[in-house]
């Protein structure tokens, strides 16, 4: 299979594939780390969860500020060229943690992460086509889910650091603790935590910059790199005009809005519910953060499962098939207030696996040579990620019951829209590609 997938025009591209898979990996590392650190954030700087989901907010505004950007850079020069510049913008929004935690306010992190976050948006929109170019059209979908297995692989050890470098090291003091300190005690409190937080993001800037060396003295292939003289607002009304690829940006906003509220919520929800059986807060939260790093496990081998299924099924029915599991789960979290519900929150990341390399490969079918800035609106689409986050952190701040039911649990509702719109789109797929044309090969 391996050498299918990886093979274009006889030749092989396994080494350019492994170097641009790693940062695959990379941003799942840098995206992963920043979930747990929304509750870190409220406690260090005594903000509201609306406040702290700023983090996210911003991290995921720079997807949307960059991605075509990015696609009109790539279209103009190549995609070793985006994947390098890519990293420059990465490796410089990490390093501006350091002034960021030397001056002790909240927003200099929101503007490091902001830039960090266009550095990945050039990543994503330069390495999900490159990937999608490395081999037959054909295989497309499998490739990108191949690649994109690595990324819950760094997201893993992400969380595994902010759990053992992070949250471990942090002062244990609670919020109401914290709310009791007076203000010198506060910002010697506060600079020790930020100093904890800051130092895994050192050693990040350090593995941004090794890899960045790696593929800048690798030769690349030049597949996808043909320039088209093609205006973009030419390209732009015939992509508008591919209904399976409009829908599937509509279906890549929510999915990334449910997947974030998802891995976010989750140290929120956790804790409640640990609470609720005797814990302290900060146990709790170290408890639920062993519970996404289990979440994060399922996720990663769930992708390679979906990833060889893939050679079966088609991507479209398993994805709806996969977006029906994952609302009904979403279910038993609004209604279960125990550890049933818990357990329901992490069997959601198997469900979501295949979902954004899925969405994306079918979303790229038929775009010829519009793929560039195809990938660029569906990199744009992960600005649900930033905008879907905040309504369910303000349903958890109202402090709102219904039915018995806390707000933690209420606003999961918002995921649950998320995965039937995701549903909906893996369901049309599938019949616009096979069923109403029957001739279509039965993978990718």
């Amino acid at each position: 299979m391996e050498a299918k997938i990886l093979t274009k025009d006889g030749k092989n591209f396994l080494i350019p594939f492994i170097l641009i898979t790693s940062c695959f990996a990379l941003w799942g590392f840098s995206n992963d780390m920043t979930g747990p650190l929304v509750k870190a954030f409220s406690k260090i700087f005594r903000m509201s969860v609306t406040e702290g989901a700023l983090v996210p907010m911003a991290q995921y505004l720079g997807y949307f500020a960059m991605a075509f950007p990015a696609a009109m850079f790539i279209q103009r020069y190549t995609f070793k060229a985006g994947v390098l510049l890519g990293l420059g913008l990465f490796v410089g929004g990490v390093f501006l943690f350091i002034p960021a935690k030397m001056m002790g306010y909240y927003y200099p992190f929101l503007i490091a992460y902001f830039i960090l976050t266009c550095g990945l948006s050039f990543l994503e929109t330069s390495c999900n086509p490159y990937i999608y170019c490395m081999g037959p059209e054909e295989t497309a979908t499998q490739r990108l889910n191949l690649a994109q297995a690595f990324n819950p692989i760094g997201a893993m050890i992400g969380m595994w650091v902010t759990l053992e470098f992070i949250q471990g090291r942090m002062s244990p003091m609670s919020t109401d603790q914290r709310a009791g300190l007076s203000d010198v005690q506060f910002n010697a409190l506060k600079d020790h935590d930020l100093s904890v937080l800051v130092g895994p993001y050192i050693t990040m800037c350090i593995i941004g910059i090794i890899i960045l060396v790696l593929i800048r003295m690798q030769k690349m292939p030049k597949v996808g790199d043909t320039r088209s003289a093609k205006p973009l607002k030419t390209a732009l009304s015939e992509l508008f005009h591919i209904k399976n690829y409009r829908e599937g940006v509509i279906a890549q906003f929510f999915y990334e809005g449910a997947q974030i509220c998802c891995w976010t919520f989750i140290i929120q929800y956790g804790t409640r519910v640990f609470e609720i059986e005797g814990m302290e807060e900060k146990p709790a939260e170290m408890l639920a953060l062993k519970y996404s790093i289990v979440a994060m496990a399922f996720f990663a081998v769930s992708r390679f499962i979906c990833t060889w299924l893939m050679r079966w099924i088609a991507p479209g029915r398993l994805l709806s098939v996969l977006a029906i599991l994952a609302l009904s789960l979403t279910i038993g979290v609004i209604l279960f207030p125990d550890c049933n519900g818990m357990y329901c929150l992490v069997g959601i990341s198997a469900c979501m696996s295949l979902m954004f390399p899925t969405i994306y490969g079918i979303a790229l079918r038929g775009v010829g040579d519009n793929v560039k800035y195809a990938g660029a609106g569906l990199i744009m689409a992960i600005l649900g990620a930033s905008v879907i986050p905040p309504i369910q952190a303000l349903i958890i701040d109202s402090k709102v019951n219904l039915l018995g039911l806390s707000s933690v649990n209420i606003s999961f509702i918002i995921p649950l829209i998320c995965f039937v719109v995701v549903a909906v789109y893996g369901h049309r797929a599938y019949v616009r590609h096979y069923i109403l044309n029957p001739g279509a090969k039965h993978y990718a």
